[in-house]
């Protein structure tokens, strides 16, 4: 981590422009990509619409609540710690056209370095789905998503070269907007399958801190794609594919979770989840999860594998959450709308 004091003592820059020095330093110590990435999880599954708005409202009941929490590279001195909480409702279901609205909320706040710079920021998702078969064993879904945020940064252990020296812009606010499509599948109880396209950031915010300058949060697409198959009987397999492009940063996933039911009756639902994926590159990962009637509980770890392993001391990143449904009926009604929990 590069001090402010050893930037001021060597450079003859503006109070402004060094700030930006150090910020940049500061940020550039915890990721290798200053401008490609925003707030991403490593849990795709579990709180879905935090990867994909179209995934808003798809679960049986009346609601969905999730809180996760991220610390990345512990080794690395002030490192990023990102926190997220979700709300879904259900405004509207029509039994006879088969169809539905949501509402869904995504609160997120990071921060990292010793500047404490991060983003917090809050969405809403507006999402409708209908079965495109009398069965309802298919389903498309379409959402649009719009966020405010405020991206900035703490001074108060800054020590520039001109005591007397006034930093006035710590903060900038901005406005994004995103919209996803998810197409659903389940023909029967052993077989499901869902496929997602989503794009956020798609006005590119400028979080600048200068008058003149640029500084986009890029445009950010993603593709999803999971299976569950229920071959032996209680134990089903699960595999999954996803890709992220971020501008110059690109990012692909894939890997298998293995599912057992232990209990499925009426009121005591209960299976564990557990499974390895591999992040191109960059991390494997390790998910273990406890379904618990409405409850589900996650842990994900990423170790670390990427060319910044030696300043990470391959220690990764611990990511856990929760989610809750609200479901009236003890007994889940799958095919009155499937709900992949994970």
């Amino acid at each position: 981590m590069y001090s402010a004091q050893y930037i001021s003592s060597t450079s003859s820059c503006t109070p402004r422009a060094l700030l930006l020095l150090f910020v940049f330093f500061s940020f550039s110590a915890n990721t290798s990509l200053l401008r490609a990435q925003d707030i991403h999880f490593s849990q795709i599954d579990a709180n879905p619409i935090l990867f994909n708005p179209a995934y808003s409202g798809f679960f049986d009941g009346t609601g969905r609540f999730g809180v996760i929490y991220r610390n990345q590279w512990a080794s690395v001195s002030r490192a990023f710690q990102t926190i997220a909480a979700t709300a879904e409702v259900s405004l509207l279901r029509r039994r006879y056209y088969r169809d539905g609205l949501s509402l869904g909320f995504i609160l997120y706040s990071d921060r990292a370095g010793t500047l404490s710079y991060g983003t917090t920021s809050g969405n809403v998702i507006l999402s409708y789905y209908k079965a495109l078969d009398a069965g309802n064993s298919s389903f498309i879904s379409v959402a649009a998503e719009a966020g405010m945020g405020q991206a900035g940064f703490n001074t108060s252990d800054i020590e520039l070269e001109d005591p007397t020296d006034d930093i006035s812009e710590t903060s900038v606010n901005f406005l994004s907007f995103g919209a996803g499509v998810a197409w659903f599948y389940e023909p029967n109880d052993d077989l499901y399958l869902k496929i997602g396209l989503s794009g956020r950031n798609l006005n590119r915010p400028n979080v600048t801190y200068l008058d003149q300058g640029d500084a986009f949060i890029e445009r950010k697409f993603s593709a999803y794609a999971r299976a569950e198959y229920r071959a032996f009987g209680d134990v089903a397999v699960l595999p999954l594919a996803a890709a992220l492009v971020q501008r110059n940063y690109k990012e692909i996933m894939f890997g298998c979770d293995v599912k057992w039911y232990l209990s499925e009756s009426s009121g005591h639902r209960l299976s564990i989840i557990g499974g390895l994926r591999y992040r191109w590159l960059d991390a494997a990962l390790l998910e273990l999860a406890v379904e618990y009637n409405a409850f589900l509980f996650t842990l994900t770890y990423d170790a670390n594998i990427s060319k910044l392993t030696p300043a990470s001391h391959s220690v990764g990143s611990f990511e856990i959450g929760i989610v809750y449904r609200m479901v009236h009926n003890k007994r889940v009604n799958r095919k009155a709308m499937p709900c992949p929990i994970i």
